[in-house]
């Protein structure tokens, strides 16, 4: 197994309250339902769960599960972190964060987050599945970014 990452960070301001985006960024179920490749999240506490749907990276089907320690500085910062429960070994994992703060218009929402995943490839395909690996989180982040609009019947200003 070999071990790749690859990282996005993303902004905007959204005409929603931050309670608004709050209440979706911290209710597990509501992630999943809006998020595309993952099946479901379970929480236990602190710890979220991941299950994600099968993804093809360079023809190689992966189905991951992580876990996630979520720190919730409530109402300005959700910090995650892979954080498996002990003896078990995760093969991918998410570091991240999401950063909201009012303004005018209503709420910027910044996130960033870094994805690694072990996969059956060889070290010297790491460019391409890097590639495919960062089109794969912008995909989800674009459709995420549209559901969230959506559910909160709210827009992307400026």
């Amino acid at each position: 197994m070999t071990r790749f990452s690859a990282d996005t960070r993303a902004e905007a301001v959204v005409s929603a309250s931050r309670a608004e985006i709050w209440a979706v960024l911290t209710d597990p179920a509501l992630v999943a339902e809006m998020t595309p490749f993952v099946r479901s999240i379970s929480a236990d506490g602190d710890h979220w769960r991941w299950e994600l749907s099968g993804l093809k990276v360079l023809g190689v089907g992966v189905a991951p599960s992580f876990t996630e320690l979520m720190v919730l500085d409530e109402p300005e910062r959700i910090e995650f972190r892979h954080d498996p429960p002990e003896g078990e070994a995760e093969r991918s994992g998410v570091e991240g964060w999401y950063a909201l703060s009012e303004v005018e218009a209503g709420t910027r929402l910044v996130t960033s987050l870094e994805i690694t995943l072990d996969l059956p490839l060889p070290r010297a395909s790491g460019r391409a599945v890097r590639a495919a690996m960062k089109g794969m989180i912008d995909q989800m982040g674009e459709r995420f970014s549209k559901n969230l609009l959506a559910h909160l019947d709210a827009a992307e200003v400026g």
